[in-house]
């Protein structure tokens, strides 16, 4: 499908134009994170990593996504305050977990008052019969700590960090440590512009946000070593050739594996995203932008990177 376009457009070649392409993308993410230290936030934090208010409660039927949106907006008509998730969960579906920033004990009221007047809930307040016990469908109402947040936050960089450390003595025994420091570049590229995509779209940044960086890391890191066992390969095979045309030839041979592998998976995560209720939505916005830049990454960054790595390997 792509064997016409290996002569068309060397991509090691114009690796330089591929780069500054990365870079942009990359470059809100990257900005956001240096930032950060000095006290200037660009991100949406979620309760996971602000601090908030959780609130769980028993509504005693199947939830959809059209009851979830009601919910949320009769909360936050009555309480002022933005629900940032909500989630079924529960037997059968039927309890909602809500999240939004720290609410007073008022607020808190005033949301249960609303859902118990739209949706017929008990407080535990009312009046039983002799041997019954009254019942509350409040099943938690929890803050979370900003404190606990910072556990959370660094917790997530120790595992996006063991995760690449451990993908980098993976590929520097495979292949060598040149195409394992491409291959990180390459997976910070990824991470980056993920991160990017949570600032411009004012995704909510939550724990939903390590899962997202993992899978994509993994979904990259696999895309890369495809092309790097052609790579690998050709070298043995083609003998009269310089590395960069090696390198070019591998990606254009595995472009088509690489296209129709992230096309299926895309078309699951879409789907997802238009779909999903908003939480939901919200861990599969960022995994497109990330399988997207996998691909991109993948074909234009990892393998022209391990080339330069070699020339100037070569040269000193």
């Amino acid at each position: 499908m792509f064997s016409k376009m290996e002569n068309k457009l060397n991509i090691v070649n114009k690796s330089n134009v591929f780069f500054l392409i990365g870079v942009i993308f990359a470059l809100i993410g990257l900005v956001s994170l240096i930032i950060l230290p000095f006290g200037v936030n660009l991100f949406n934090l979620d309760i996971d990593f602000a601090g908030g208010t959780t609130m769980t409660y028993n509504m005693h039927k199947q939830l959809d996504k059209a009851e979830l949106d009601n919910i949320t907006a009769i909360v936050e008509k009555a309480t002022g305050a933005e629900i940032s998730s909500a989630q079924k969960s529960g037997d059968g579906d039927e309890q909602v977990v809500l999240k939004s920033a720290t609410l007073s004990s008022e607020q808190r009221d005033a949301a249960f008052n609303a859902l118990k007047e739209a949706y017929g809930l008990h407080d535990g307040t009312e009046t039983v019969a002799e041997g019954e016990t009254a019942h509350t469908d409040v099943i938690s109402v929890d803050n979370v700590d900003p404190v606990m947040g910072n556990d959370l936050r660094n917790s997530a960089i120790k595992a996006a960090f063991l995760a690449i450390l451990f993908m980098l003595i993976y590929i520097a025994i495979r292949f060598d440590v040149r195409s394992g420091l491409a291959a990180i570049i390459a997976l910070a590229h990824d991470v980056l512009v993920v991160i990017s995509a949570y600032v411009i779209f004012r995704i909510p940044l939550n724990l939903t946000f390590i899962a997202v960086v993992l899978t994509i890391l993994g979904y990259s890191i696999n895309a890369t070593i495809v092309i790097f066992d052609r790579i690998r390969e050709n070298r043995k095979l083609i003998k009269k050739t310089s590395f960069a045309d090696i390198v070019n030839k591998s990606i254009w041979q595995s472009a088509t594996r690489s296209v129709n592998t992230t096309v299926t998976t895309l078309l699951s995560i879409v789907m997802i995203a238009i779909f999903g209720v908003t939480s939901i939505r919200n861990f599969a916005i960022p995994l497109v932008v990330g399988v997207v830049a996998g691909l991109y990454s993948s074909m234009f960054i990892s393998g022209a990177v391990w080339v330069k790595l070699t020339k100037n390997a070569n040269k000193a």
